[in-house]
């Protein structure tokens, strides 16, 4: 059984998107998505849901990540595959654009939704929503009480894993000393579970190391303006490490804006997902030297199996997809990662 995983928003859109969300229930039940009286609710659709799904709805509101664009196109071909189409939200990293786009969802009965929620607890009211209407609900990225079945990551694991590789870079290079910052994330558990492994990872085993910033950033944009900011205060920086390879991409850009020669020795810059642009970084031997990759084959396989099999009335549908870290030597594994990602 999984474990059921909460995520968060600052405190303003928390508190809309929760007061939204009642809504929300309140106008589905009125308009006869709720169960019949006295009926109880499922965890998990019937096999007389059809086995054959004809369409099944993506909801991955991180639309800014490089990962997004690789995912909808792979699992859209994997669709395909089955006779289905995929359908996609829009919802601009904005939870409550994300929960009015899964409210249409389901007043529309698509038949299955596999859906990254931003607000996890929020969500349950839609969640049920679906169920009780007879859909299939796919929790991305952690599990919900209301669900039919959960797509699951690593998530400490990876982080884990980059600090760990960090940490024994530094002991290497810089004989254990030098200065790190962080790219984190605190919205989401995704997040947090990373950011937790990769600093209390890296600090375990790198303890002469200086921690000089621990700045919010999941995207290339912030995560340049954040390690530019970093970089004025602490020019002699040696280590970077990312919650999202998109994140550490843009610390990795801005080290090179500051003058940082692309091999430089003494610098270290990691990150998590196995993004295109940060493994052709790593495979060109420059200071990008790591990354918890996730297979972007395993993911749109599972965006696509899972509700299917939940369709099929299969036992635990659910998956855990695995994650690896990736350095300077993997090239075939940086190779096969790169094809995936097109």
């Amino acid at each position: 059984m999984t474990t059921r995983r909460f995520a968060t928003v600052p405190s303003a859109t928390r508190r809309q998107f929760l007061a939204y969300s009642g809504a929300v229930a309140a106008a589905l039940t009125a308009a006869g998505c709720s169960a019949p009286p006295g009926a109880a609710t499922a965890t998990r659709p019937s096999a007389s849901s059809g086995a054959r799904l004809t369409k099944i709805g993506l909801d991955y509101p991180f639309t800014q990540l490089p990962l997004y664009s690789t995912l909808v196109k792979l699992s859209t071909a994997g669709a395909k595959k089955h006779g289905a189409s995929l359908l996609t939200t829009n919802d601009g990293a904005n939870a409550d654009t994300q929960a009015s786009n899964l409210t249409t969802w389901v007043a529309r009965k698509v038949p299955a939704i596999v859906s990254f929620p931003m607000v996890f607890e929020a969500t349950e009211a839609i969640a049920k929503a679906a169920l009780d209407a007879g859909l299939i609900w796919v929790t991305y990225g952690g599990s919900l009480e209301h669900q039919s079945a959960d797509i699951q990551f690593s998530f400490r694991k990876g982080g884990t894993l980059l600090g760990t590789a960090a940490a024994k870079w530094a002991a290497e290079q810089l004989g254990g000393k030098g200065k790190i910052a962080f790219l984190t994330d605190s919205t989401i558990e995704l997040g947090r579970e990373r950011t937790k492994g990769m600093i209390d990872a890296f600090t375990e085993l790198a303890p002469g190391v200086d921690v000089v910033a621990q700045e919010q950033a999941i995207d290339p944009d912030t995560g340049l303006a954040k390690t530019q900011a970093i970089l004025a205060k602490h020019p002699d920086l040696n280590l970077v490490l990312g919650v999202t390879d998109a994140a550490a991409y843009g610390g990795f850009k801005a080290l090179q804006q500051a003058g940082r020669k692309k091999d430089d020795a003494r610098t270290f810059v990691g990150g998590q997902d196995g993004s295109a642009p940060s493994l052709v970084a790593i495979k060109q031997g420059t200071f990008y030297r790591a990354s918890a990759a996730l297979a972007p084959d395993d993911i749109a396989h599972a965006i696509v199996e899972v509700p299917r099999a939940v369709a099929a009335g299969k036992a635990d549908p659910g998956v855990e997809v695995p994650i690896a870290l990736v350095g300077p030597g993997d090239t075939a594994a940086i190779d096969d990662l790169l094809a995936q990602n097109g």
